[in-house]
């Protein structure tokens, strides 16, 4: 089986980490990434400070990973996000052409109803053709919403923070750069609930099934006693390998009748 490729989410705001504003991504990349048979393998929170940001872009620009960013592409001096890409890819920023001709589209449109300018010279129209300053070699990503593009740029997408405008963008780089993974990394599992045993017993077990099938993750999600209902253990498995993982999944089982548990189907309960 080939290397299955990471997706990461970096959300990026003040806002964010501030309680200001609440985060709408998270749950939603993992649903459309859910659609398609992939799943997200990290997120990371970051403020809007250029040094983190660069930090932040270096690390996961190493990584090889697919990233997904949000917030910072605006015209504000808050948004740091372009700048901290450049930078961390050691690229100059250039005015993308195709995404001038949409922001210019978009403000002579909007000076049609009044709202802006018609002069792209104005000091407002320049801040405004500024977000489509994109690091060199950056492919714009087409914003159904404003037309005001985000950027495409070895394998992370950068969008704005709005889920109006983000999740159409992220869905159509998902479908244009990333169709050949759909479907292509399904990762399943199979647990029970498990009583009266404690992780302490079962964790070498878990440890043996790793090593045994390297394709196999377990997992160990304990409760704690709620509303009289006695404490339990969500105890599985999860893979792409059909065959490791219900040979995994039956050692499992059988390990924790062995251990002195027993343990209840979760369709069942």
């Amino acid at each position: 089986m080939s290397q299955q490729r990471k997706f990461g989410l970096i959300v990026v705001g003040d806002e964010i980490l501030s309680g200001r504003r609440q985060d709408a991504h998270f749950s939603k990349v993992i649903e459309l990434l859910g659609k398609r048979g992939l799943q997200l393998s990290w997120a990371h929170f970051v403020p809007d400070d250029f040094d983190a940001l660069v930090q932040e872009y270096q690390r996961s620009f190493a990584s090889g990973d697919i990233v997904f960013s949000s917030g910072g592409i605006g015209s504000t001096p808050d948004d740091k996000t372009r700048d901290a890409v450049a930078h961390a890819l050691e690229l100059p920023l250039q005015l993308h052409p195709e995404a001038a001709e949409l922001i210019t589209q978009r403000t002579l449109k909007m000076a049609e109803k009044g709202v802006y300018s018609s002069d792209m010279g104005t000091p407002e129209n320049q801040r405004r053709l500024a977000m489509g300053l994109f690091p060199q070699g950056a492919e714009i990503v087409p914003n159904a919403y404003n037309q005001i593009p985000g950027f495409f740029i070895k394998d992370h997408t950068f969008v704005p923070g709005f889920p109006e405008m983000a999740w159409s963008m992220i869905e159509w780089v998902l479908d244009t750069h990333y169709a050949y993974l759909h479907n292509t990394q399904i990762e399943q599992s199979q647990s029970v609930f498990v009583y009266n045993l404690p992780e302490s017993r079962i964790t070498a077990t878990l440890e043996f099934i790793e090593n045994k099938w390297p394709s196999v993750k377990t997992f160990s999600l304990p409760t704690v006693e709620r509303n009289g209902q006695p404490p339990y253990i969500d105890l599985g498995v999860k893979g792409a390998d059909q065959q490791a993982l219900q040979e995994a999944f039956d050692h499992l089982k059988e390990a924790v009748l062995r251990l002195g548990g027993h343990f209840m189907d979760k369709l069942d309960n």
